[in-house]
């Protein structure tokens, strides 16, 4: 199971991500994530530098504070989560587990010198990675089920392969 504990967000990441820019349009935003069936977007500015993302949630606020608070601009720029936990790309993917069980985060941006979106990491991303070593170790060793300290004999399982 090394295979995938040695792995950081470089191995795994999105790199041809979605990207919007701070004065696009809520309206568009919105159709851009429902198009692309992606619950959050990361926002860059016109250098490419990141600023924060843009997600459902954000959504949400922006459309109550347009119905309710009537304010006047309906860009996102003010509803950019600039908060959002990042990662670099040495980050590795236990420490990655950790931020996605300890915080509510579908995604995390990767950053290249803590400016630069270089790619993305989703949940999902994780689980493959996870998948594929364990996957992987199955088919190169003997046994497909780890047994708590060879206590059982994978023929005394009562757990199939």
């Amino acid at each position: 199971m090394d295979s995938y504990r040695n792995q950081t967000a470089r191995d795994i990441m999105i790199k041809k991500v979605i990207t919007l820019r701070p004065h696009v349009h809520a309206m568009d935003a919105i159709k851009i994530m429902l198009k692309h069936k992606i619950a959050g977007v990361p926002v860059v500015d016109t250098l490419g530098q990141y600023v924060g993302v843009f997600t459902e949630k954000s959504s949400l606020s922006l459309l109550i504070g347009v119905e309710y608070e009537s304010n006047p601009t309906t860009e996102i720029s003010h509803y950019v989560d600039t908060e959002a936990a990042t990662i670099d790309e040495e980050t590795d993917l236990l420490t990655i587990v950790n931020i996605f069980l300890k915080k509510p985060y579908r995604r995390l941006p990767v950053l290249r010198n803590g400016i630069e979106l270089v790619g993305l990491v989703c949940r999902r991303d994780v689980l493959r990675a996870f998948h594929r070593g364990v996957k992987q170790q199955t088919t190169t060793s003997d046994s497909g089920i780890l047994f708590l300290s060879g206590l059982m004999e994978r023929e005394d399982s009562t757990v199939l392969p």
